[in-house]
């Protein structure tokens, strides 16, 4: 398995070394850190990916950052997914953005739901996803 961290939802101006130093103070070891950035303009797109050298320490990395506040936001870690190979359709199910092959036409349900004008709601009473919906939703 991979031991590649994605760390997602970061300001513009984080940097690799930025991230480096955080690692080193918290005593955590990483291979290698690479802020993604748009080739044309070179500014962050505000995630990175963080090679740790073996599973246990990947798993400190995402402990350490997963839902840690940097300026008014809450950054997102967790294991990095294989890349898709390019021009790879996404499986169905994956979303209003899942690309379709040229020529094909959407799902009757993403008809629909175009159709309308929006996405579908969810309808309410039902619970938050996760422990971190529900302290949002309390806070709210």
């Amino acid at each position: 398995m991979s031991s590649t961290v994605f760390l997602g939802n970061l300001p513009v101006w984080v940097t690799a070394d930025d991230i480096k130093a955080w690692l080193v103070a918290d005593n955590l070891v990483a291979d290698s850190v690479k802020v993604i950035r748009n080739p044309e303009t070179q500014e962050s797109k505000g995630f990175a990916f963080i090679e740790a050298p073996n599973e246990e320490e990947m798993n400190l990395i995402i402990r350490r950052f997963d839902r840690a506040p940097l300026e008014e936001r809450l950054l997102r870690a967790n294991p990095a997914q294989p890349p898709r190979p390019k021009g790879a359709v996404r499986p169905m199910g994956a979303g209003p953005s899942a690309a379709f092959a040229p020529g094909a036409s959407a799902p009757a349900g993403d008809r629909e739901r175009n159709r309308r004008g929006g996405k579908k709601h969810r309808k309410a009473g039902n619970a938050p996803q996760s422990a971190f919906a529900e302290e949002l939703a309390k806070a709210l």
